[in-house]
């Protein structure tokens, strides 16, 4: 262990690694030959990569797989995901493939409304402030004008701006609640940079308004952030068929299967712990498109996770029924993405990414991304109420273990031609591999 270091961020790369290979790992000669290793020999794009975030040592990899075969409104696509989980890409591409001779999915963009807030205190009139919002609105788009000015060129800009009374939830609290349309940009600098805005103007502003009282004038402006839920940026996608047409397990019947199918979603609508696993198997498919395209996984995924709970209880975002013969299958979800801004036009692999799915608009990613979800939730329940996670799972996971165990080519072969035919375990795995190497 050692103290606090002062200037890190002004080291140089080569600095900082060996400061951090002398004081955090126990061998620093090989921790910097691995750093280094993982720098990429093209100096430019290093450099890109450095100047993403602070305090750059090293790029850190994650494979970028590609899913193909998912015809999404009668376009046939091949999605790319990036994600080091087993089987996830596997598991997209098996269920884009099963739905391809039943139509493809189908998807639709509900809404596209981003939501701000200026958070704020008043002690004073709920009734006089309400009155000097109304003065006050006009203002506030008034002196955003100059932010606004390019979004509203391209048919976007600030929607609606509400005044919110939130005494009942914290004494003396209220927001401005704002409405934005940011169209192909994700908008959160937008977004962030209107706010700030409206507050400076709501202080400047109240202070000057003669009906206010000193205390009344004394608005103090909390924060102004963005926020990333967004229960009205909404993309739905679906698939149907006729039961008999659900042939997918050999051992369980089509209208079987296609019951389980709506248990197992009624199961995830009324147990969370099992919600909890359900939507996170759509998230593995969503977070991997949305990783591959340089959209901020993370902002996405509070903002699905909330719309989830968003009737009181978290549960399946996904849904399933049968009418007259016919099962369906669909997912609601609200998706902030862009494909303009950000890494959009800076990560190399970005920009591939985005010229195979055909350099979609966000609208046409919000589409492609929800049917990834959708995609890997049916592929996930479906092996759940058949033939069990497992099986798929370990087979995809395999390779793993080999890794991990140090196996050459050749005993890969012969060991993933063994566990064809046999369950996978990691003992039964590690069993076989020492059994082959002692034979040699």
């Amino acid at each position: 262990m050692t103290g606090p270091v002062e200037g890190f961020s002004k080291l140089t790369k080569t600095e900082k690694i060996a400061w951090l290979a002398n004081h955090y790992t126990a061998h620093p000669d090989e921790t910097k030959k691995l750093l280094e290793r993982y720098w990429n020999s093209d100096i430019q794009l290093q450099q890109l990569h450095d100047e993403f975030i602070e305090n750059t040592i090293t790029n850190y990899y994650l494979p970028l797989g590609i899913a193909p075969n998912f015809l999404i409104n009668d376009q046939l696509h091949a999605i790319p995901m990036a994600i080091e989980e087993s089987s996830v890409v596997a598991a997209a591409s098996k269920a884009a493939k099963f739905w391809l001779a039943r139509g493809g999915f189908k998807a639709k963009v509900l809404s596209t409304e981003k939501i701000g807030q200026v958070h704020f205190m008043f002690h004073g009139d709920p009734q006089k402030l309400q009155a000097f919002f109304d003065t006050l609105h006009p203002i506030l788009i008034k002196d955003a004008a100059a932010i606004t000015k390019n979004m509203e060129k391209r048919g976007g800009g600030i929607t609606k701006i509400t005044l919110r009374d939130c005494t009942d939830d914290l004494p003396n609290y209220y927001q401005l609640h704002c409405c934005f349309e940011t169209l192909d940009a994700m908008g959160a600098n937008f977004i962030n940079s209107c706010l700030e805005q409206f507050a400076s103007t709501l202080k400047r502003e109240s202070q000057q308004h003669a009906p206010f009282t000193e205390t009344e004038k004394a608005i103090e402006v909390v924060m102004s952030i963005l926020s990333n839920y967004v229960p009205n940026c909404l993309v739905r996608a679906e698939v149907s068929c006729p039961v008999d047409q659900l042939s997918l397990s050999k051992t369980v019947a089509p209208q079987v299967f296609a019951e389980k199918m709506i248990r197992a979603v009624q199961i995830a609508n009324v147990s969370p712990y099992r919600a909890v696993t359900h939507n996170k198997g759509i998230m593995n498919g969503i977070d991997a498109v949305v990783l591959a395209t340089g959209n901020d996984f993370r902002a996405v995924e509070a903002g699905v996770h909330a719309y989830a709970s968003k009737d009181g209880q978290y549960s399946s975002l996904t849904h399933a029924q049968i009418v007259d013969g016919i099962f369906s299958f669909w997912i609601e979800i609200p998706l902030a993405l862009g494909t303009v801004g950000g890494l959009t036009k800076l990560h190399p692999l970005v920009k591939l990414a985005l010229e195979i799915l055909g350099k979609p608009s966000a609208k046409e990613l919000m589409q492609i991304v929800a049917v990834a979800g959708l995609a890997q939730n049916f592929a996930a329940v479906s092996s759940l109420v058949t033939t069990g996670i497992q099986e798929g799972h370990m087979k995809m996971h395999l390779m793993n273990i080999l890794n991990q165990l140090g196996a050459t080519g050749e005993q890969k072969k012969k060991i993933i031609a063994h566990f064809k035919t046999n369950t996978v375990t990691h003992s039964a795995v590690v069993a076989v591999f020492e059994q082959l190497k002692n034979n040699e």
